[in-house]
């Protein structure tokens, strides 16, 4: 007997070990947003489905109007998807987005040249300027608004300009993947509105 409990204990610890090993490296949750920081971590382990979506490729609009100005973009990785985000310095604000062939420069009508498989317009409804006509969102790079350099998803980010109180931005993307659009309230008196694309169907 005394030799049958110590084969039990290895069996015991290499099940364990198995067991751990099964879960998938790729799988884990995917934290709130943050308030005033890129969302580009990620937490504990969840399962894999998590990553299904059921948001589809088709255009979302929401219809309010904004009471603020764009304050500033950015965009984090996510375990199952890659977001961006715009800040803005007042009350939610509505946006339109959609897969289209080319994205124009508000105003001009000139293409704003893409990298990707697939090309988003986000539009924005809020300018980047205040009522005096100054800037409240400066870019250093037009062209290049965020490093997305070994992102899964994004591909490019670009600025194609503010015009009657709307801001239009170019979101190359790897393929025609889904997308969903939400706004958050706050930090603060303020909002965001948030573009996430998933990595797959």
């Amino acid at each position: 007997m005394k030799a049958i409990r110590t084969i039990r204990k290895p069996i015991r610890t290499a099940i364990a070990v198995l067991a751990v090993a099964a879960v998938p490296a790729g799988a884990v949750a995917i934290p709130a947003i943050a308030g005033g920081t890129a969302t580009a971590s990620t937490t504990a382990a969840s399962t894999a489905t998590s990553c299904s979506t059921k948001w589809g490729s088709l255009p979302k609009a929401s219809s309010p109007l904004g009471r603020g100005t764009l304050t500033g973009i950015r965009t984090g990785r996510h375990a199952c998807f890659d977001r961006i985000v715009f800040d803005v310095s007042g009350k939610q604000s509505g946006s339109h987005v959609r897969y289209v062939s080319n994205v124009y420069q508000d105003g001009s009508g000139f293409r704003v040249p893409l990298r990707g498989g697939a090309k988003l317009e986000i539009i924005a409804h809020v300018p980047d300027y205040n009522d005096a006509g100054r800037s409240t969102y400066r870019p250093a790079n037009r062209k290049e608004l965020t490093n997305v350099a070994g992102y899964r998803t994004f591909r490019q980010v670009a600025y194609a300009g503010s015009f009657e109180g709307q801001t239009t931005i170019g979101l190359g993307v790897r393929a025609r993947l889904p997308f969903r659009v939400f706004t958050v309230a706050g930090p603060g008196s303020g909002s965001r509105i948030v573009v996430d694309v998933a990595h797959t169907w």
